[in-house]
């Protein structure tokens, strides 16, 4: 369902989880909703892990949810069935730890759900985005209605959402669905290489971003309140005063995350 592997980064560990289904390509089915929500929590409470990548396994990202999971499920249990993966999207999206998407051959559905709230997508050149929801019936979901707006605008995300159009990798480079490209079968080296710089930044910054940017209310007012209570917070932290120390000393500094 979700195979893990740590990687050793300069300053700590980056941790890779991998949807590992891929004789359903991946697809999301409940266990796999459960077992990655438990990944990612585990991942997030560990101060060793500096960085998590999200791929998939066999050149896929993943086919999205498994309507072969739905046989049955009534209204009660399309809520329960929803709820690990919104706790999971929540989660990729609020936790300190940066996320990097890796995304190989197709993101399809709540696979574009997972790539889209993360912090980085890198996707290989001959992928494809698509959400056509509409195609089985049902609603966007995995958050896809408020981040997939956020990346690429409404007009843009109305395309995929509403017309359900495939996006192949370089259109959604374009449109800031994925923030950067790798040759084919080289988006999960890229995407280490890039969560590698994240580990080196100072977490509790990164975290206090993430906190900041994930709030529903971004008016100027409540950003600037964020902003101000959270930067006051880090002048006492002891990154802080390591980052400033070195770029005084002009070295490259070393963040422990306190």
């Amino acid at each position: 369902m979700i195979r893990t592997a740590d990687h050793d980064a300069e300053q700590g560990t980056i941790r890779v989880l991998t949807l590992d289904r891929p004789e359903a390509r991946n697809a999301i089915d409940l266990p796999t909703r459960e077992r990655l929500l438990t990944e990612l929590t585990a991942a997030a409470a560990d101060a060793a892990v500096r960085a998590i990548v999200l791929t998939g396994a066999g050149g896929v990202f993943s086919a999205g949810g498994d309507l072969r999971d739905t046989e049955g499920v009534d209204a009660e249990g399309a809520r329960a069935r929803l709820l690990p993966l919104h706790r999971a999207v929540r989660l990729i999206a609020t936790c300190p730890t940066p996320v990097v998407a890796a995304v190989e051959g197709a993101a399809a559905g709540a696979g574009v759900s997972l790539a889209a709230v993360c912090d980085h997508v890198v996707a290989a050149e001959d992928a494809r985005f698509v959400a056509a929801f509409g195609r089985v019936g049902l609603i966007p979901d995995g958050g896809l209605l408020w981040t997939l707006p956020q990346r690429v605008g409404l007009g843009r995300a109305k395309e995929m959402l509403v017309f359900g159009r495939t996006v192949p990798a370089s259109r959604a480079y374009e449109i800031g669905l994925a923030d950067s490209l790798a040759s084919p079968g080289k988006a999960l080296d890229a995407a280490l290489e890039r969560a590698a710089e994240a580990a080196a930044l100072a977490p509790l910054s990164i975290a206090a971003t993430k906190r900041v940017l994930s709030r529903a209310d971004h008016s100027l007012k409540r950003m600037l309140e964020a902003e101000r209570e959270e930067q006051a917070a880090l002048f006492g932290s002891a990154d802080f005063a390591e980052g400033r120390a070195a770029f005084a000393e002009r070295r490259r500094p070393r963040f422990q995350g306190r």
